[in-house]
Order: structure tokens, then sequence, then C-alpha cells
């Protein structure tokens, strides 16, 4: 989220009057006192004053009126009162993020027993990004970095020296990574050329030490994907409307006098200048370990390439303490025990996805580009789109199934697996019988032994294999179902973990047969892995018939049945996609992910009358049916306060909601900019919400917490447990300054490597993201503090965000994957209320933020869901709509300055919506921290803003009367002097 140009012409344009009002003043004083000139001397110094004394009063109560009227709520937000967080809190979150790098970093390799080092002290540390790791991603991700420990200051706090020579060479070459952010993405890798190291540093490094480290790093964010092709971004290509590139309107500097990308590389692959410092390194040292500090799955094939690179970990962003972690899992102090939350092929080129990933644009909406900029001034362009044409096929849901039906060889595939992680000891794990009771809940028992010499932690992962009949339901042949990890065992100790889930958990979603999950008939291997690849242990469970969870017969999970709702977004009515299909062996794989056929570039009469925007929104369509005018204004005396703690569907939510006025939940729904505002005829008081999934970072207040870890980092922990630490320490920094509200976690599915936001995503899997998602907010509700679960949904590609992106997607793939990891968040939410912050992009050729079978159907219905859902960043963009979110269940908008943020108040359907939106807020908002007796008394206070207006206009005041009684004084005794001589 962030500023677009276009909101500082709308508040130039919403504060137009005010100052047309100022400057016809300011001309009316000019000509009072050009016209002055033609009165006698007195007079004319008199008018003069009196002109300008007016002039003055017009300015002080415009700004008055804006300040205190128009943009009262803005500066709320903007300008709160300030508190700090306390020395302990942050004392408390930096532990735990150093916690979180300890037990996320992946040991992914481990040639000879490399790692730990134990009998050396001093490292070499190769490459410019051990001098400028990450910590993090940019954008509403982003934390501050401000005294965060490095990756150089990690390793030497575990025990190490370092080559100062080295970091001094890299220091020297230069100290600011190039920007990659909202406006600006340059991809520069500013990787000093091999010919720098001179012969003379690397002899001083053969004599320091045996060791040496290779530090690569690949920056991620928001608003831009990483490039599938430097060579375009390197020699700036032109736009191609059918080009498979991401990213090719970036920027990038060589570091020598060759292109450090050939052709077809992507962002994702090492660069020339890279390849050649690996080498040198290689050239001159045996035992070479190679760390890379990135998020997203870059290929690491080239470590397999030189027999030098013993061993490789991977870790990703550290926040303020993790590479403290790094240090200690490098020293031995801790054993690793990190897992991949997503697979890591040899050639991201060959993966289901890659030619349906880019900038795709319909080649037939001039026109109704046209409509929409002038319906909109703030537009940007539309008719952009993306195929997830894999369909349920996701990281490793495809490869291994593509490997049990033949398709791929596995091992010159995939790298790393999904959930592998090497240790510096060994488990053994054996599985207990399947148990299933009469409701249906399986479990069983898992016993994991370390049968190692050094204490460590592991992973107990559970994965079904259900039954699949060529041409039916798709099914993928490992589904992570269940996960937990060890306490801390040491050599020869023993700990049993519990597991269970219920059987309708493996069902799945019958789009064209039954319309609703379907657990057939048939022999689940449910299995205990080590990797999504290596079983330790399987045992069959039997489903003696079809189970069909229609209407009648809902999964015991749903509060309604799941029944067919987004048959639009497969787009099969007018285009054909080949969506990717299990059939016959992947029979039409080839088809299926070659990308988009030119005949997909037209967007078809059928589908163009669907897609919504505000040049074709039906306001008064809306208005057909509508139902009685509720009751506004009433006087029954209700207090928001008074209902913390009752159920979302106690019968005292009417008569309080009896008591808003229209003007009162206009003005709640659309100020959701970074807060909720105040409400008086209820007596609710404002709020302030913040970013992000790394730590407080509201750039409004200009209050900061700790910088966390990156979710990536946090997810490879497979801890539950750990992320619900994460969630109470974080919660504590936003119950220190009265902060409630929390835009995070945000918990998309990494559909692509080349995902700029993958680095605040968890992972590819949704039964992992879900449930460690779920454990976070849980964490954070006990400080009272409500998250938004971002960004609902499908939003897996950066490129084109806010451009009206249609996805298209099979609905057993929408419900399997891409909406998983929510469901599972919201339904494992143990606390009142939460969050949901929908996403910019459409799913079909509906804006999400409008689609009511996402906001309502879904979330409210089947899934239970008691809180509040909010826009993400509400720009207007040509598409986003007030009306059209209350309608859909959308209930704030984050929008402080749009005009976009428009309701037609006066019509019965649209008041009735806006009623129950303002219910889900003040239902989320009395049920957080804000309405504790602590925050409730600091929250009436009069913010600090609001008394610095009050006393500049009691100072302007007094100023402007003594000089007012001074002009008085002396036009009279001039007049009065006049008089005299004359007489």
């Amino acid at each position: 989220m962030t500023f677009s140009a276009e909101d500082v012409k709308m508040v130039a344009s919403n504060i137009s009057s005010y100052l047309i009002v100022i400057g016809i003043v300011l001309v009316m004083m000019i000509a009072v006192m050009i016209g002055a000139k033609k009165a006698g001397k007195p007079k004319r110094g008199f008018i003069r004053v009196q002109s300008a004394i007016a002039f003055l009063l017009a300015v002080v109560i415009c700004v008055n009126m804006i300040c205190l009227g128009k943009y009262k709520n803005t500066l709320n937000a903007a300008l709160a009162n300030n508190a700090e967080i306390s020395e302990e809190a942050i004392a408390a979150s930096k532990a735990v993020v150093q916690k979180v790098g300890e037990e996320g970093v992946v040991l992914a390799k481990n040639a000879h027993g490399v790692l730990p080092i134990t009998d050396a002290k001093k490292l070499n540390v190769f490459g410019w990004a051990s001098t400028n790791p990450l910590y993090g991603g940019s954008g509403s991700g982003a934390s501050d970095s401000t005294n965060n420990i490095s990756l150089l200051k990690g390793l030497e706090n575990a025990g190490f020296s370092l080559n100062s020579e080295l970091s001094d060479f890299y220091t020297e070459y230069g100290t600011v990574r190039p920007e990659a952010g909202f406006s600006v993405q340059d991809y520069t890798l500013p990787e000093p050329i091999a010919d720098a190291y001179s012969s003379e540093m690397l002899s001083h490094a053969r004599e320091f030490s045996d060791y040496a480290v290779i530090v690569i790093s690949r920056v991620s964010g928001e608003c831009f994907d990483l490039p599938t092709d430097m060579y375009e971004v390197i020699h700036n290509a032109s736009f191609n409307p059918e080009s498979k590139s991401i990213g090719s309107n970036g920027m990038y500097t060589n570091n020598g006098d060759y292109d450090d990308f050939e052709k077809g590389q992507s962002y994702l692959t090492l660069s020339k200048t890279e390849r050649n410092m690996v080498e040198l390194v290689c050239s001159n040292f045996e035992n070479v370990v190679v760390v890379y500090n990135g998020a997203a799955t870059m290929e690491m094939g080239w470590t397999e390439e030189y027999g030098q690179i013993k061993g490789v970990l991977l870790c990703p962003g550290t926040g303020s303490t993790g590479f403290n972690g790094l240090g200690e899992v490098v020293a031995g102090m801790v054993n690793p025990s990190g897992k991949t939350v997503d697979t890591w092929v040899y050639d991201l080129r060959e993966t289901p996805y890659f030619n349906n990933i880019g900038d795709f644009r319909y080649t037939n909406l001039g026109a109704y580009t046209a409509e929409i900029k002038a319906a909109d001034s703030g537009s940007l362009e539309p008719g952009t789109f993306v195929n997830y044409n894999e369909g349920i096929y996701v990281g490793y849901k495809f490869y291994e199934t593509a490997a049990s039906e033949g398709l791929i060889d596995y091992k010159k595939t995939v790298q790393y697996p999904f959930g592998y992680g090497l240790s510096y000891t060994t488990f053994e794990q054996k599985m207990g019988e399947l148990n299933e009771d009469g409701d249906g809940n399986i479990s069983f028992e898992v016993t994991v032994t370390n049968t190692g010499d050094r204490s460590g932690k592991d992973v107990v992962e559970v994965y079904y294999n259900p039954p699949y009949n060529n041409g039916g339901i798709e099914k993928a042949s490992a589904s992570l179902i269940e996960f937990a990890k060890t306490d801390l065992l040491k050599p020869g100790e023993s700990q049993t973990i519990p597991v269970s889930f219920h059987k309708d958990d493996m069902a799945a979603f019958d789009a064209y047969g039954a319309k609703c999950y379907v657990l057939e008939a048939g022999d689940y291997g449910i299995s205990i892995r080590s990797d999504s690849n290596t079983v330790l242990e399987e045992k069959i469970l039997k489903v003696a018939a079809d189970i069909v969870y229609d209407e009648a017969n809902s999964r015991s999970s749903d509060e309604r049945a799941a029944v067919s709702v987004f048959d639009y977004v497969e787009g099969h009515d007018s285009f054909d996609i080949t969506y990717l299909s299990r059939k016959n062996g992947f029979a039409n794989y080839e088809e299926a992910v070659k990308g988009p056929s030119k005949e997909q570039y037209t967007m078809s009469k059928e589908l163009l009358a669907t897609y919504q925007s505000n040049a074709s929104y039906d306001y008064a369509g809306k208005q057909d049916g509508a139902p009685q005018m509720p009751v506004t204004g009433a006087k029954n005396g209700k207090k928001l306060k008074d209902l913390r703690g009752l159920s979302y569907d106690d019968g005292h939510w009417e008569a309080l909601l009896d008591q808003l006025t229209v003007e009162e939940m206009v003005g709640l729904i659309q100020n959701g900019g970074w807060q909720t505002i105040a409400v008086a005829s209820v007596g609710k008081v404002a709020t302030s919400d913040c970013d992000g999934p790394a730590g407080l970072n509201n750039f409004m207040t200009q209050n900061y917490g700790t910088s966390f870890n990156v979710e990536v980092l946090l997810a490879q922990t497979w801890n539950k447990d750990l992320a619900y630490e994460v969630g109470e320490v974080m919660g504590q920094e936003f119950e220190d300054i009265r902060n409630y509200g929390w835009y995070a976690p945000a918990m998309d599915t990494h559909r692509s490597a080349f995902a700029g936001r993958n680095f605040e995503y968890f992972s590819e899997d949704g039964v992992l993201a879900g449930h460690l998602a779920a454990a976070e907010i849980n964490g954070a509700a006990t400080k009272g503090v409500y998250a938004y679960l971002k960004h609902y949904a499908l939003n897996d590609q950066e490129i084109n965000a806010r451009n009206m992106l249609a996805t298209w997607s099979t609905e057993q793939a929408v419900r399997e994957i891409y909406l998983k990891p929510f469901e599972v968040a919201v339904k494992n939410f143990e606390g009142t209320a939460i969050g949901i912050m929908n996403s910019f992009n459409y799913i079909g050729t509906t804006w999400t933020g409008a689609d009511y079978n996402l906001c309502t159907t879904v979330l409210r219905d089947e899934w239970g869901f008691r809180g509040m859902v909010i826009t993400d960043y509400f720009g207007g963009y040509g598409y986003q709509n007030a009306e059209m979110g209350i309608y859909a269940g959308t209930d704030l908008m984050l929008n402080m300055v749009s005009p976009f943020a428009k309701i037609n108040n006066t019509s019965a359907t649209a008041v009735t919506a806006m009623r129950n939106a303002a219910k889900n807020i003040l239902y989320t908002v009395v049920n957080s921290g804000a309405y504790s007796e602590e925050a409730l008394t600091a929250a009436s206070a009069m913010p600090g803003w609001q008394k610095t207006i009050y006393s500049v206009d009691a100072a302007v005041i007094i100023v402007l009367v003594v000089i007012e009684i001074l002009a008085i004084r002396r036009y009279r005794k001039s007049e009065g002097f006049v008089v005299e001589e004359t007489k």
C-alpha cells in the first residue's frame, strides 16, 4: 500500500473550495489596499489593516474547517497521540526474532560434515551481500533496519573472527543497496568483478582461514515482480504484449564490460559476475559454505557444480536479530531444524506456471478504457489478465504427482523438496496405528527419537495420498494435512507427538460433478515424511463409499456447506483455457503450460458485459427490491463499550445500530485509512491500524517497532508455538502504543518464484501457511490486537495487480489452493474477532472487494467469519468502489483522501448494507484492546494536534485583537490630531 500521485490531486480537489475562498479574499484584500490610496493617510492605513485582518481571519477559518472538518479523521490518524514501546517489549521481541532465526535457517547441504565449523574460529566471508544483507523486503512488509544485527555481526557474536580486509573491500565498493520499491525497480546486483580481487588479498585470505563463506542475496518487494529475463532488463526491451517476461521495464547496471545475464536468464539465476566470484573462491578454498539470503526460490544447481561447495544454508530476511541464529547454526551452538516451505527446482523455466506469469493485456479494450478514464480521473490502465493454468498442481503437489505419473524425472527436476532440511543429528520417526472415531476424526501418534549425538529438534510432516480415478476429480498424490515440531531432544531422547485431523479434510472439491466437496471411496495413504518426497512410514485408511458434503451433509468445520459458487472464475464460457489435468498421466501438459493463446488476448462481449468498473457499475440496478429503510438516529442510550464481550447475534446490537446516523455510517466506512474513526452517537473511540507482516510499521505516526523476520523464515521453522510467540511479542509492541489493528499476516500462495511479495507470504502450501498464521494471530489477540489477514485472494502476482487484473482459475484450485490458508486461519482462530484485507486484483471479471461470494458466501456463511473486511489501499483506480464493496461484504475502505469512496446514502438498500458494514467494524473494535479501560482513558484525551490548532487559533485571535485595538487607537488619535489642527 502507498499513496499515489493521484491522491495529491484528490486532496487539492477536495479542499479546492476553501482555496478558492482564500484566493477571493486575497484578491479583495489587494483591491481594497490599492483602492485605499484615494483615502487620506490615517484612513488609508486603517483600511489596509482591516483588510489584512479580514484576510488572516478568512485563512484561519478555512484552515480550521479543513483540519477540524474535512480532514479531521486523516489528521487524527497521522498525528495520533504517540506512546513509546517499552524496553521490555523490545527485548522480548528481539529474543523471539533470534529464535526464529535459529529454527528457520535451513541446512540444505552438508557434504563431509563441513558444518558446523568448530575446528576454526576464523572465516573469510565473500560476496557484496555479506556487508549489505537483506533483513526484509520493501513496501508494507518493510521494517526499520536501524541497529539490526548484521550478518557479519551475527557470525562474530557466535565467536568467529572475520577477515576485515574483505569486508572493508565490499564496503568501499558500495554501501547502498539499489532501490527496489514502489516506483523504482533497480535489479542491479552490485558485485565486484573478479579482477578487483588482488592476488595479495586472496593470499591474505588463505592465510587467515581455510574456510570461505559466500553470501548471495535477491531482493523482493511490493509493487514489482522479479524479472524472468534479465537480458531484456539490461537492454531495456520495449514492451511486447505477448512477452513472457516480468520486470522488463526495470533497470540494471552491469558490473563489468560484459552482460551479467544471457538472454532468457532470470533474476533468480547466478549472474556472470557472481559466478566469476564463486569460481574465484572455489579455486582458492576447499571448504566453502554458501548462504543464500533471499525469500524467492533461486536456482541453486550451481552449488553442485563445485566440489569445494560443501555446505548450503537458506536464510531469508532475518529481521533485527535473526542473523545471530545464523551465526549460532554455523558455529554449532544451535542445531538447524528449519525445513523448506517451497519446492526448489533446478530450472525455473520448466515450471508449469512459467509461461503464465507476466504482463498479459487484452487487445480490444480501447473504447472501454476510454469510458473508465472518463468516469474516473484516477483510473489506471485496465485490461490485464493471468491464467492459473496449473489448477491444483501448485508446488510440490505438481512435482510429487508428476513423478508418480512418470511425467518428470524427480531427481533431475527437484533439488530441494518441500519440507526438506538437514540436521547435525539424526532422528527416527515411528507411526502408531490409525484410529477413527464415530465422528470421522482420525488420530494416531508419532514417536520421534534422536538417534544421533547432538541435541536437536525435528519436524513431523503428515501427508495423505488419496485414490485417483483417471479423468475424475483432480487430486495430488501428496498433500500436507498436519505437522508439528518436537521439543529439543537430547541424544537418545524420544517424544510422542499426537496427530489428529478429520477425514473430511481429505475431501476434494468436485467442480464439475457434485459441485461440492467429495471424499471418494478407496484407500487413502496416510504417511509421515521427512519431506514431501521421502516417505518414512505409511498406513492405509479405507473409505468404503463416497461421502458427498452437500447442503444436507456439510464438512465438520463448515457452518454451511461449501457448494460451487465460483464457476465464473474459470472463464470457460467465453474462451478456452486448458487447465492442467492428471488424466492419462498429464497428457495435456504441453497444451496447458504453453501460455495464453492468441484468442485469449481478446475479451469476449459476454465477459466485457460483466467486467465491473466505475464506468460500468449499475447503481440504479442495486436499488431494486430495496428493504425498508433502517432506523437511524434513535436515542436509545446505548454505548458501544457496553456490548464488549456480547455475541455477534446478541439482540442489543440492533438497538445500538439504530442510534447511528446515515452520515456517521458513511464516515465510518469511508475513512478506514490506517484507522477507524470515532462515532459520537454510540461513543465509539477512534483507533489506529498499521502495517505490517514484519512488525509495527506506522508511517502515519512514525511509530516503528522491532524488525521481525520475513514470513518465509518464520514458516521455515514449521513451529506453531513459535509463531504464537511471535504474535504475542509483536502484539505487545502494538499494545504499548495503543495501535490495535494490524495489517497482517500476509498469506497468499507462492504460486510462482517470481512474485515480488513472496517474502511476506508463508509458503506454497495452504495448510502450513494457515496454521502458522492462525498461531500468530491467536498470539496477537492475547494483547487485544485484531489482525487483517491479507490479501484475500488470488493475489499471487504484483505486476498489474492494480490494473483490473482478471485472474482465471478453476474453482477447485480457488478453494483448495488459494483460499486454503485463509480458511485454515479463520477456522482455527480462537479470539473474538479478526479482519480480512481483500486484494487489488479481480477474480474473473469482478474486483475481489466487490465479489459477494468471496466476501460473504464463503468467508462469512461457510467459514463462520466474524469481523470486518477492509480493502487494500483505496485509490479508486477506476474500479474500487465503496458502494460495490458494501453490497458484497467489504466493510471498510482503506482510504484517506480518495473521492471514490462514495455511497448513495439515500437508498434503503445502501443504508442497510452500511448498517451491516458498521456492525462488523464496531464488533471488531469493541472486542479489541481499544476497549480496555486503560485504552479508553487514553482515547478520551484530546489529540495533541487539535490542542495545537486551538492554541494557535487563540494566539492568532489575541494578536489580531491587539492589532485591531492598536489600529483603532492609532486611527482615532490621528483623526483627533487632524481635527484639532484644523480648528
